[in-house]
C-alpha cells in the first residue's frame, strides 16, 4: 500500500510524471512476462504448502497474463496503435484484477485460518522467499499496470 500511496503523491509532481508518462511502453509490458512463474503457486498447493482457495486463482491469473504477453508484445511491437485498442485496455486491466484477487484472496484466507494443526493457510507467505511477492512484487507490477493506463489515458487526451 505505501509504494502506491508513495506514487501516487510523487504523480503530482510534473517532473515525476513527464518521466513516468515518458517510460517506454514496450519495457512497462515485457515486464509482465515474468508472470509465467505463477505456476509455483501450483506447485506449492500440490505439495500441501498454499491453500487451493489462493494458488489456483493467483496461479492462473498470474499464467494468463505471462503466458499472453510475447502475444501483446508482439502485437505492440508490430503495431504501436494497439496501444489505443480496447484489447490492450482488457489485458491491463485484467493484469490488474488478477493482483487484486490474489491478494484478496490471500488475504481472506489468513483472515479464515484458525491454527488447527495440518490446516494448510497462506502463513508461508508472511515468511522469506514468498515474502517478497505481496511485499515487493505485487506493488511493483501494480505500478507498472498503472504506468501503462496513465499513459493510455495521456495519449487518449494528446490525441
Amino acid at each position: 500500500m505505501l509504494p502506491l500511496l508513495a506514487f501516487a503523491a510523487a504523480w503530482r509532481a510534473p517532473a515525476f510524471r513527464a518521466y513516468a508518462l515518458a517510460a517506454d511502453l514496450r519495457l512497462l509490458v515485457a515486464v509482465q512476462g515474468w508472470r509465467v512463474v505463477g505456476f509455483g503457486f501450483l506447485a506449492l498447493w500440490a505439495y500441501g504448502i498454499l491453500p487451493a482457495m489462493f494458488a489456483w486463482p493467483a496461479g492462473v491469473g498470474d499464467m494468463i497474463v505471462g503466458f499472453t504477453t510475447p502475444w501483446v508484445l508482439g502485437t505492440l511491437l508490430r503495431r504501436p496503435g494497439f496501444a489505443a485498442s480496447p484489447g490492450f485496455r482488457a489485458w491491463n486491466l485484467f493484469g490488474i484484477l488478477d493482483l487484486v484477487v490474489a491478494v484478496g484472496l490471500g488475504g481472506l484466507n489468513a483472515a479464515l485460518a484458525t491454527g488447527a494443526v495440518g490446516e494448510v493457510s497462506t502463513r508461508p507467505m508472511a515468511a522469506l522467499p514468498l515474502l517478497l511477492i505481496p511485499a515487493y512484487l505485487v506493488p511493483l507490477i501494480l505500478l507498472v499496470e498503472i504506468t501503462t493506463l496513465l499513459q493510455l489515458r495521456h495519449a487518449a487526451r494528446v490525441r
